[in-house]
């Protein structure tokens, strides 16, 4: 009965299979030490296991907790993600075309005045992004304390969302001027190009993660 009852909590759960397997190791275990009380007061082995299954609770209450701190662990892992990955890919990239490039000066076209201003608005978003994921982060170790799972991963959802929105926001407004003036600004040299491909593969993964983690807070509410 124990191991139908594990079978049916796995089913239930999305996430990280390491994070997953950790949860249902020490369910198993609570269950076992459970059954084993029980038989050793003089129950029988499946009326142990029924007793000590009943005492943990259903399956779909028990899946709500443990699919809320999946959802958490999923969303600090995205969080760290966009924290570390989204300055240094512009780092890279700046630090690309000073050692491939040059100087803003060897540029062959214009800048319009509107452009600048429009690439220091998408630049000051691209460089609160990290900001905004470690506020997310020290809300979501703040929170932890004072609120239950459920409530804390809808939040860490919401705020996940907010952060990688930002980042998609300020990266794709960078594009679109630039690509708007002149499109091979983009690709100064292979390293740049190159730095911009993997920007934009990190930035729809982020957006993948975002989605999933929402959608998990969904299933939790389900």
């Amino acid at each position: 009965m124990i191991d139908a009852y594990l079978a049916d909590l796995d089913r239930r759960l999305i996430g990280c299979r390491s994070t997953k397997a950790d949860l249902l190791g020490e369910a198993r275990d609570g269950l076992h030490d459970a059954a084993d009380a029980y038989r050793a007061g003089g129950w029988t082995d499946d009326e142990a296991e029924r007793r000590a299954v009943a005492d943990f609770g259903g399956a779909a209450a028990v899946a709500g907790d443990y699919q809320a701190e999946l959802s958490m662990h999923s969303g600090v892992r995205t969080l760290w993600k966009l924290v570390l990955g989204v300055p240094a890919m512009s780092l890279g990239w700046d630090l690309a075309r000073i050692l491939t490039f040059g100087a803003w000066t060897r540029l062959s076209t214009p800048s319009p005045s509107w452009y600048v201003g429009a690439t220091q608005v998408a630049h000051g978003g691209i460089f609160a992004v990290p900001l905004v994921g470690l506020v997310a982060l020290l809300c979501t170790r703040w929170l932890s304390r004072r609120v239950d799972g459920v409530r804390l991963a809808r939040i860490c959802g919401a705020l996940i969302a907010a952060a990688v929105g930002l980042n998609l926001l300020s990266f794709a407004g960078l594009l679109v001027v630039t690509g708007a003036v002149d499109a091979s600004r983009l690709f100064l040299s292979v390293p740049c190009g190159l730095l911009m491909v993997a920007w934009a593969l990190l930035s729809v993964r982020l957006v993948v993660l975002a989605r999933r983690s929402w959608g998990r807070c969904a299933t939790i509410v389900t």
